[in-house]
């Protein structure tokens, strides 16, 4: 990349203010703007020079980070973060990060001299740089183990899911991320997983919730109901004189807590009571002969 001292397209030093750059890039602005000079190559170069300077050094942040690294601050933060990584694997104490580090860490990534040529023979390792990806599932999907295949950066990945993963979980596989410098260590790959549920059930933790209808009768002298759960069908028990609302807890009905095999959350099933609707003559009466009992 070639070097572009944007102080000198602006004409100004590095002391200059915010107000020295805007002054600077308005007046320059103003004489090589190609509406003013039309068909003017030369012009037209210094123009864009002109504002990709003053894109930099109008902005702190920018401005910063090219006065510390040049030409190559638009990625400083890669080198940043190796330079951290580095600290973090121990290395820091016996090696210190300078600018022919910095030097060399770009070299290796984007080409030019040979590391061990410009250093003596001596490389610096960099870790690999970590890759994201997101993993769309239903719910279905996770209340089982089982495996899925990915590809991530033209790599197919086979990728053992264990029951049980939450949405928004994020899993690390080691050294599936991107290649490390100078026979560093390669980078992890981190996937994200994104759980749609379009089943009845509700899902918090590890436990499951659902609703059931229960007509009237039943809900007033008692019986038994058959019940979806999430992998099968359940019989539940209904006491006389169950209230809307109620709730019953079938235990080790709910979700698979993960990596515990064969541990799982509770199912809470409330009931809705349904009234019948369309009632007979006789159907009436006798609830009105209920009402008269009730109120007696």
């Amino acid at each position: 990349m070639t070097y572009i001292d944007y102080y000198k397209v602006l004409g100004i030093d590095k002391k200059a203010s915010e107000n020295d750059i805007k002054k600077a890039y308005r007046k320059l602005a103003r004489k090589y703007h190609p509406d003013l000079n039309p068909d003017d190559k030369e012009a037209e170069k210094n123009f864009k020079e002109i504002n990709e300077a003053n894109e930099v050094l109008s902005n702190p942040e920018k401005r910063a980070k090219y006065d510390q690294y040049g030409k190559d601050w638009k990625h400083a933060e890669e080198f940043e973060k190796a330079k951290q990584q580095q600290r973090s694997s121990g290395h820091a104490s016996s090696q210190s990060f300078t600018d022919e580090d910095f030097s060399d860490f770009f070299s290796s990534m984007f080409g030019g001299a040979s590391s061990d040529a410009q250093r003596g023979g001596r490389s610096v390792k960099f870790r690999g740089q970590d890759f994201s990806a997101e993993l769309q599932l239903n719910l279905k999907d996770v209340y089982t183990t089982h495996k899925q295949t990915l590809t991530v950066n033209g790599k197919s990945i086979r990728l053992t899911i264990p029951a049980g993963v939450k949405n928004g979980q994020v899993i690390r596989i080691k050294g599936y991320g991107g290649e490390g410098i100078n026979g560093g260590p390669n980078g992890d790959l981190n996937i994200k997983f994104s759980i749609l549920n379009d089943t009845k059930f509700k899902r918090d933790e590890n436990n499951l919730y659902t609703s059931v209808d229960l007509d009237l009768y039943k809900a007033m002298l008692g019986g038994e109901v058959i019940i979806d759960t999430f992998d099968g069908k359940a019989k539940l028990k209904v006491q006389p004189e169950t209230r809307n609302g109620s709730q019953v807890k079938l235990k080790g009905k709910g979700f698979p807590v993960y990596k515990k095999e064969g541990q799982f959350g509770d199912l809470y099933v409330t009931y809705q009571l349904t009234t019948p609707t369309k009632l007979t003559d006789k159907e009436k009466k006798l609830f009105e002969e209920l009402a008269k009992l009730r109120a007696s």
